[in-house]
């Protein structure tokens, strides 16, 4: 399939009911209908993918509630909008054996990371150059992107370990390596923006030493 296939339409689904009682003893289904243990690597990794699009949304929330925001603010939560389709996405594949992949499934693909790496060389544009290691802190929206980042390279490797047992799209791990970078470019780029200072590491405050 090209890369500019669309995708099947989401709207010739149908969610009547969310309870179904099916998983009650430990089992859950695939998108091809096989039942597998909800401990399962797989399930494992498509549910820490949910886990951080819950995260995302809450960072793009954070950025959306401030009070006139830059449009460069503006810019970036709609890219977080934007990536949190890009997990939905891929949620969708990994909840797929590859044999049941559907040539329109959604899925990631090669201009999903291109375009992660453009907005990141963006941002880096604006921003001074690192002298040393930040933390997460100087404002709430950095501190978001940081748990984005973090929860990002835990999924990863969720998706890394499933490769070991299964095929996994190569572009799937590529766009989850870039993604957890991108969020952390992102958590230093809303600091200058908002007027706030980034918290440098200073391996002395760790003893009450001077800094």
């Amino acid at each position: 399939m090209a890369d500019s296939a669309p995708f099947d339409d989401p709207k010739r689904i149908a969610i009547n009911r969310v309870y179904t009682g099916k998983g009650d003893e430990g089992l859950t289904s695939l998108v091809g209908g096989q039942r597998v243990a909800k401990r399962d690597v797989r399930i494992e990794a498509y549910g820490e993918l949910d886990e951080l699009n819950a995260f995302v949304g809450a960072a793009r929330q954070t950025l959306v509630e401030i009070a006139n925001p830059t449009e460069r603010i503006t810019e970036l939560a709609e890219a977080l909008l934007r990536i949190q389709h890009q997990l939905f996405n891929l949620g969708s594949l990994l909840a797929t054996l590859p044999e049941d992949v559907h040539p329109r499934q959604p899925r990631i693909r090669a201009e999903d990371s291109a375009w992660l790496e453009s907005m990141m060389d963006r941002c880096n544009a604006r921003l001074e150059p690192l002298r040393t290691f930040v933390l997460p802190g100087g404002h709430r929206a950095n501190t978001d992107l940081h748990v984005c980042r973090t929860v990002a390279r835990r999924v990863e490797r969720r998706v890394v370990a499933l490769a070991e047992q299964a095929e996994v799209d190569g572009e799937a791990i590529r766009y989850l390596n870039r993604l957890s970078d991108a969020f952390f470019v992102f958590s230093r780029a809303v600091v200058p923006e908002l007027g706030a200072d980034e918290a440098l590491w200073q391996p002395n405050a760790a003893t009450g030493g001077d800094a």
